[in-house]
């Protein structure tokens, strides 16, 4: 059976990568998209979940949500990455026909646990405020859910917003830390295995010029632009030409978790400081005096490393199936 996916999300170029993907997968269900700010304000991201279901021929229930952190001052998004309007600035766009669903992001979360308990994934790949405001609006949410998947943290790895954080983390610590702390299975998709992934821009060519459709123009289109901010920053991704999958691996561990190597330990996000949005994983089995490390924290599954050659090629295998109308 397809995993029934909502997939919260921020859209962002990475975004639009992983939501083309989970519409190709015939094993992803996704039941509503929850947008949050965080790679652009929140009204950009919900225009831009509209767009892109729109492009791909798709009707999926599309929700307003966190337009701010909850306790932290909000950051400019970073329109030097993924462009003034998310996705590597367009030189035009159709008209758009989408209606957002009235419900907040976070209501509409709960409505869907409730209708479907056991049964939904939800796929985080951007600041966690949603599920936050989800779980205070339904304390007994982790119960209901199957599982959490966020893309999101660094462990061992070094981090992109400051030598420890990671960017949907720092964006809105005190809301990760709520998530990572709630208790209903998790897993964390974080640099320690995005940073192992680099897709090339000659994919998303290839991509459109398989399909030669507006939803792989628009998608190679972004992909240039941050591609471009990549290969222009980092060294090592400016070899090929390419960018950072991040986003999209969330989903490539639902669908391939035999791609990745897990490690098992409670994981906890400095909320201020210079250390702000650090995620910290108790990898060893010993106890801590300092409070906040006790016996009541859930465990989180924490990827550590991937098949990486076999995570590119899956995720070209599944965007040049035939999926768009």
């Amino acid at each position: 059976m397809p995993h029934k996916v909502i997939f919260d999300t921020d859209p962002g170029v990475d975004d639009a990568m992983a939501l083309c993907y989970a519409l190709a997968h015939p094993d992803i269900d996704i039941l509503g998209i929850t947008t949050t700010f965080g790679n652009v304000t929140v009204d950009q991201a919900a225009i831009n979940a509209l767009y892109l279901c729109q492009l791909a021929g798709r009707s999926i229930t599309v929700t307003r949500g966190a337009e701010k952190p909850l306790v932290k001052q909000a950051e400019p998004p970073p329109d030097f990455i993924h462009g003034a309007d998310g996705l590597g600035n367009l030189p035009d766009r159709a008209p758009s026909r989408g209606q957002l669903d009235p419900r907040t992001s976070a209501q509409f979360i709960v409505d869907m646990a409730r209708k479907y308990p056991g049964e939904i994934t939800l796929v985080a790949v951007g600041p966690l405020g949603n599920l936050a405001e989800a779980l205070r609006l339904a304390p007994e949410l982790p119960s209901l859910v199957r599982e959490v998947v966020l893309m999101g943290g660094a462990v061992l790895e070094s981090g992109n917003v400051s030598p420890v954080a990671e960017a949907n983390i720092w964006n809105d610590p005190h809301a990760a830390d709520e998530v990572f702390t709630a208790g209903w299975p998790l897993t964390m998709v974080g640099l320690d295995v995005t940073h192992q992934v680099i897709l090339p821009l000659t994919l998303f060519e290839n991509l459109a010029r398989h399909h030669q459709h507006p939803a792989t123009d628009t998608l190679c289109n972004a992909v240039r632009f941050y591609s471009n901010f990549y290969s222009q920053h980092d060294p090592v991704v400016g070899q090929i030409t390419g960018c950072y999958g991040h986003d999209v691996l969330a989903f490539v561990v639902l669908t391939h978790p035999e791609l990745f190597k897990l490690q098992t330990g409670r994981v906890r996000v400095a909320v201020d400081g210079l250390a702000q949005g650090q995620t910290m994983m108790q990898r060893k089995a010993v106890s801590y005096p300092q409070h906040g490390w006790h016996e009541d924290i859930p465990h989180t599954q924490v990827c550590m490393s991937v098949d990486a050659p076999a995570c590119l090629a899956e995720v070209e295998h599944t965007l040049m199936r035939d999926w768009l109308s």
